[in-house]
């Protein structure tokens, strides 16, 4: 019987792409509420120091699969998954070849299916499963020269509303996350790409009705809420943490 004073505690919790940005802030704050942590990511290096980390290409099903099992095998079972690894894309539709939309693709759409099929069994054991997926107001704003990267933003909130269908008869709840643009490593690579980040950042910045790029720690307490226990009903939802962009029009500052 879930504690409502404490629903978190004991939860054990994968999370990919755990050792930088999003994912390590969802790590430490599943921490900091009592859950335990496996971390699933291509470096340890990063991911908080009483996590469970297992390194792992999650573009290779076969050695996903034995990732999510070894760390089911040392958290003794699975109770969440989050779906948090992702890589950027920039440009319009001529800018990128056919390698690099099957590598962004393959690390943005298909390792959440390799992912979470390797957990089903698990999830499947547990008295509060709950899948979240990282999608991207990518997935429905329109934003300038991200055609690929929109492109797996969108097809992670297909999936999820897919996923929320086919598992809800077995308890399993599955939403997503739509973050606006998060001030994280995973940006700041990305700007080196534009003639002038430091203009490229005050841009991002301004378009976000609050004024400012939303923080990772934002993200994380969405996570843990739709992670919660106590959330039983709440499924196939696709939360905005996104300072205000997709529904504010608020006048330039």
């Amino acid at each position: 019987m879930t504690d409502v004073l404490d629903p978190y505690r004991g939860l054990r919790v994968l999370v990919t792409g755990g050792s930088s940005g999003i994912g390590r802030a969802t790590a430490r704050r599943f921490l900091q509420l009592g859950a335990r942590m496996a971390v699933l990511d291509l470096t340890a290096d990063g991911a908080p120091e009483s996590a469970e980390v297992v390194t792992v290409d999650l573009t290779d099903r076969a050695a996903t699969t034995a990732a999510v099992e070894e760390a089911a095998d040392r958290l003794g079972g699975l109770n969440v998954v989050v779906n948090n690894a992702g890589i950027s894309a920039v440009g319009d539709v001529t800018a990128n070849d056919d390698e690099e939309w099957a590598r962004v693709l393959s690390v943005n759409v298909t390792s959440i299916a390799r992912v979470s099929a390797a957990a089903l069994p698990h999830l499947r054991r547990s008295e509060h499963p709950v899948i979240l997926n990282m999608s991207s107001i990518a997935a429905t704003a329109g934003l300038q020269e991200r055609v690929l990267y929109s492109a797996t933003k969108g097809a992670v909130q297909a999936m999820t509303l897919a996923m929320a269908t086919d598992h809800v008869a077995e308890g399993i709840r599955v939403n997503c996350v739509n973050p606006g643009t998060v001030a994280t490593e995973f940006v700041d690579r990305m700007l080196q790409g534009f003639p002038d980040p430091v203009a490229e950042r005050a841009a991002l910045d301004a378009r976000q009705a609050t004024g400012r790029m939303v923080t990772p720690e934002e993200v994380a307490e969405s996570v843990v809420f739709l992670a919660s226990p106590l959330n039983g009903s709440t499924t196939g939802v696709s939360l905005p943490v996104d300072g205000g962009i997709s529904g504010l029009r608020a006048r330039p500052r």
